[in-house]
C-alpha cells in the first residue's frame, strides 16, 4: 500500500473522537509511560541511596544538569518534529510527514556525534567543575556520565520513535512498551547495583541496555503495522529535511530543559561554594529533583497531549476543538500540580526517608522542598498554554513561557539569594521565579485573547 493511498482510508481520530474521551484516551497511556520511567528514577535513586550510600547519591546528584542536557536534545528533534509532523496528519499528508519523520533522523545523527566527542573532550573538565574540588563525588560521576552519554543515540532514537507514534494516535501502544522496558531496567538496575555491586555505572548499564530493547521494540511495532507512517519512509526520503523548522519548533522546549540543567549547576556551584556539609546538601538536592522530575511527567504529558490534539486540529482547521482541548489541560494540570505542592509542603521528610537513613539527608530534604513547591500549582498551567502555542507554530510566545524562568529568573535569584542571606533562603528563588512567570503568562493570555484566537490572529499579534 501507498503512503498516498493510505491517506485516503486512515481516519485520524484527533479529528473525530469527542474530545475528553480523545484527551483520556491519549493522555492516561502517555501517563503511564512518563510515570514508570520517573518511577525508574526515583527507584534507581533508593537503590544508590541505600545499597552505596549518601556520597554516592551526591555523585548521580552531580550527573543531573548533564542528564537534563540529554533530555534537552531528545525533545529537540523529537518535539519539533512532533509538531510539524502532527500537522501534516491532521491535513492528511502522509508524505510530507514521512519526509519530516526522516529528517529528523538525520538530525539524531548529527547531534550524536556531537554529544560524544564534546563529552570525551569537555566532559571530565566540566565535571570537576561542578565537583567544586570534590573528587571522590567527581570520580563515579565521570563513570556514570560517560555509559550514559555513550548510548545517547539509542536514546534519542527511543524519543523520536516515540514521539512520532504518540502523534499516530498509538499511545496506547508505547504504554504497554514503556512499562515492560521500566521493568527490566528495574531488574537491571539491582542485579547490577546490589548484586554485582558495579555501583552507580550499574545504574546507566541498566538503562542503556533497556533503552536499547525499547528501541527495538518500538520498530517493530513500527514495521508490522501498515497503518503507520513506514519504515521505508526513513529510507528513502532526504535526511536533512525539515533541520531548520525542527529546531526552530523544538528550541522553546529544548531550552527550557537546557533551563533546568542550567538552574541545577547554579544550585550545585552555590552548595559547594556555601556548605560546610556539601555533600549532604549535595544529595538532597538530587532526592529533590527526582522526586520534582517524577511529578513533572503528568504534566509534561498533559502538555504534550495538548500539542497532538492542537497541532492536528489546527493542520484541519478545527480551532474550536484545539480550544476546547485546551481549557480541559490547564484545568487538569492546576489540579496535579496543586496536589505535588501540597505533598512537597507537608511531606517532604517523608520522601527524604525513601532513599536515605541519614537524619541530616532527610532534614535537609524538607528544607528544601518545602519553599521550591510552594507555587508549584501554576508551573503545569503555564506548560500547557506554551505547547499550545508551539504546536500551532508560534515558537516566540512557547520560548517565553519556556525559557524566562529557567534562563534568566532561577539562576539570578538563586545567585542574588544565596549571597544575601545564604543556604537556607537560595530555595526561595523557585517560588519567586514562579510568580513571576505567572504574571507574564496571565499578561499574554489576556492581550493575546489565547482562548478565542485562530493561528492568523496569533500570528499577527505576534509579528507585531
Amino acid at each position: 500500500m501507498s503512503v498516498g493511498r493510505a491517506a485516503n482510508i486512515i481516519e485520524n481520530p484527533f479529528l473525530t473522537l469527542p474530545i475528553r474521551r480523545l484527551f483520556l484516551s491519549n493522555a492516561i497511556p502517555m501517563a503511564v509511560v512518563m510515570s514508570t520511567s520517573g518511577l525508574l528514577n526515583v527507584v534507581d535513586g533508593i537503590f544508590v541511596g541505600r545499597f552505596i550510600g549518601a556520597q554516592a547519591l551526591a555523585a548521580v546528584s552531580l550527573a543531573f544538569p548533564v542528564v537534563m542536557l540529554l533530555t534537552a536534545l531528545t525533545t529537540l528533534a523529537g518535539g519539533g518534529m512532533s509538531s510539524l509532523l502532527a500537522r501534516h496528519l491532521g491535513k492528511g499528508s502522509r508524505s510530507e510527514a514521512g519526509a519530516v519523520f526522516a529528517g529528523a533522523h538525520g538530525l539524531v545523527l548529527v547531534m550524536s556525534v556531537a554529544v560524544i566527542l564534546s563529552a570525551l573532550t569537555l566532559g571530565p573538565g566540566i565535571v570537576s567543575f561542578l565537583a567544586t574540588g570534590n573528587e571522590a563525588v567527581a570520580g563515579p560521576a565521570r563513570d556514570y556520565l560517560l555509559i550514559l552519554i555513550l548510548g545517547s543515540p539509542v536514546q534519542f532514537g527511543l524519543g523520536l520513535h516515540a514521539d512520532a507514534l504518540r502523534n499516530e494516535g498509538r499511545a496506547v501502544h508505547i504504554a504497554l512498551l514503556s512499562v515492560l522496558v521500566n521493568l527490566l531496567n528495574v531488574a537491571a538496575n539491582y542485579i547490577a547495583i546490589v548484586i554485582l555491586d558495579l555501583g552507580i555505572a550499574g545504574s546507566a548499564i541498566g538503562t542503556v541496555a533497556a533503552q536499547t530493547f525499547g528501541l527495538a521494540l518500538l520498530l517493530l511495532v513500527r514495521k508490522r503495522n501498515p497503518a503507520l507512517l513506514p519504515l521505508s519512509a526513513i529510507r528513502h526520503a532526504s535526511w536533512l529535511t525539515g533541520w531548520r523548522q525542527i529546531l526552530l519548533l523544538g528550541l522553546p522546549l529544548c531550552l527550557s530543559f537546557i533551563g533546568m540543567a542550567l538552574v541545577a549547576s547554579t544550585v550545585l556551584l552555590a552548595i559547594g561554594n556555601t556548605a560546610a556539609d556539601h555533600d549532604t546538601y549535595v544529595a538532597a538536592y538530587g532526592v529533590v529533583t527526582r522526586v520534582l522530575g517524577l511529578a513533572f511527567l503528568p504534566q509534561m504529558v498533559i502538555a504534550l497531549t495538548t500539542q497532538s490534539i492542537t497541532g492536528n486540529n489546527v493542520g484541519a482547521g478545527r480551532m474550536d476543538r484545539a480550544r476546547a482541548a485546551l481549557r480541559l489541560a490547564i484545568g487538569c494540570a492546576f489540579l496535579w500540580c496543586l496536589s505535588v505542592a501540597l505533598t512537597g509542603m507537608l511531606a517532604g521528610e517523608t520522601l527524604g526517608a525513601l532513599f536515605s537513613e541519614d537524619q541530616e539527608v532527610i532534614t535537609a530534604v524538607g528544607a528544601i522542598m518545602r519553599p521550591m513547591t510552594a507555587l508549584y500549582a501554576v508551573t503545569g498551567p503555564i506548560l500547557v498554554i506554551a505547547m499550545h502555542f508551539q504546536a500551532m507554530g508560534h515558537p516566540l510566545r512557547t520560548a517565553i513561557l519556556t525559557l524566562v524562568k529557567p534562563w534568566l529568573l532561577t539562576p539570578v535569584l538563586i545567585v542574588a539569594l544565596n549571597a544575601h542571606s545564604g543556604l537556607p533562603r537560595l530555595w526561595f528563588a523557585f517560588p519567586v521565579a514562579d510568580a513571576a512567570v505567572l504574571l507574564v503568562a496571565l499578561t499574554i493570555i489576556f492581550r493575546g485573547r489565547v482562548f478565542d484566537a485562530t493561528p492568523t490572529t496569533l500570528l499577527a499579534k505576534e509579528r507585531s
